[in-house]
């Protein structure tokens, strides 16, 4: 029996939500009479959610301290965010699912969970509505609605905080982060180690906003190691024109400088070391790759502690301070890579490679026609003892 999966994803929130929407698609071959829909959220609103929508890329790049005051201010009043949202896409909204009559819907995006939960309970239409959360550890309470059939985490920590917010256990499913095929290492041979005749291969990205101090991380490399450097700024070009007018007259073909690129994955394949920002996207991408990390900082709020977890994880090493980044590289290669070749092993350990096939596995038993209910579950004596023992 063929099935329907809609998914309301973002085009323009960074890219991490299009990328995990994406991994998911690439895997639907492999489920007979399985079709996906993708839509970006904020279009289903008028105008105005559209360039809400567009507005985080040069928010996040030019205020980070707005952006953390924002999304604390989601964080503490979800429910004004959702009735905002919910106004805005109602219309489009019950048009599409009338359209295209899904049998499940997959939320990718913390800003249309409770919104369009509201609709449908309103409404009396009953689609099971999965969430997968698309943050590791600081996790806004918009993911988390008690309505939502499942709520997928991509971590445990992501599940303490579902239990710390009153989801029942039975409700939340850990499976792991879906990272796209292209990432993971396969057949490419891992880099041999940096040597006195090999040049360490750089690699310095920042998400698909490019922001951060790249031009002083750059430096600290070309001046102190044996290295090459390539830089992705993603979509800000008037970073990626600053960049090559700092670096390239003196570094020359040591350095190459990236604007946005859909080859991100062969950049890190052929790199040593990745240095970038705690974004979860980028993050897993370069776990799958197996490829070092070197964090060098995080968006407030969603993104704090994701370097910490990297670190506890031994998955990469923490370094937001540019002027150290001499030590922290010399650290890594001292004893012929002893802490590098130990991250290469925990990542290799770490990552969960059939993520994307598991969630779809998952979302595709809800529809069979048991459709969700609303009626907000209490938590009972068994989910309490359950979050005794995880806590």
């Amino acid at each position: 029996m063929d099935k329907t999966l809609l998914i309301i994803s973002s085009d323009h929130t960074g890219h991490g939500h299009k990328s995990i929407t994406e991994a998911l698609c690439e895997k639907v071959k492999s489920f007979n009479g399985v079709k996906i829909h993708v839509v970006d959220g904020f279009s289903l609103g008028k105008p105005l959610l559209s360039k809400i929508g567009e507005a985080y890329g040069p928010l996040t790049r030019k205020s980070e301290t707005l952006w953390k005051m924002i999304w604390k201010l989601s964080a503490e009043k979800p429910s004004i965010v959702n009735h905002f949202f919910e106004g805005l896409i109602k219309d489009h909204f019950l048009q599409l699912i009338d359209d295209l009559k899904p049998d499940m819907i997959l939320s990718v995006h913390p800003n249309f969970n409770g919104s369009i939960l509201n609709i449908l309970e309103k409404q009396k239409v009953k689609i099971p509505f999965i969430t997968l959360i698309a943050d590791l550890v600081n996790i806004s309470p918009l993911w988390l609605d008690k309505r939502a059939e499942t709520i997928i985490c991509p971590t445990f920590e992501a599940q303490f905080k579902c239990i710390e917010f009153g989801i029942p256990l039975k409700k939340i499913q850990v499976l792991g982060f879906p990272v796209r095929s292209r990432f993971f290492r396969k057949s490419h041979p891992q880099p041999e180690l940096y040597g006195k005749e090999k040049p360490l291969k750089c690699l310095i990205m920042s998400g698909g906003e490019g922001v951060g101090n790249m031009e002083k991380i750059a430096k600290s490399l070309l001046n102190h190691f044996n290295c090459t450097v390539k830089i992705v700024a993603g979509r800000n070009e008037k970073l990626k024109a600053k960049l090559e007018r700092a670096l390239k007259p003196q570094y020359g073909n040591r350095v190459e400088i990236y604007g946005f690129t859909k080859n991100i994955q062969d950049l890190m394949l052929q790199s040593d070391i990745a240095f970038t920002r705690g974004s979860p996207n980028v993050m897993f991408e370069a776990i799958a790759a197996n490829t070092p990390l070197i964090i060098t900082g995080a968006l407030p709020g969603q993104e704090e502690d994701n370097p910490a977890f990297a670190e506890i994880f031994n998955l990469g090493v923490v370094c937001k301070n540019p002027k150290e980044i001499r030590l922290t590289v010399t650290n890594l290669l001292e004893n012929n890579g002893e802490k590098l070749n130990k991250i290469i092993n925990s990542q290799r350990t770490f990552i969960h490679a059939t993520a994307a096939e598991d969630i779809l596995t998952m979302i595709l038993r809800h529809g069979d026609g048991s459709y969700a209910s609303f009626k907000p579950e209490e938590s009972t004596e068994e989910d309490n003892l359950q979050f005794l023992i995880y806590s």
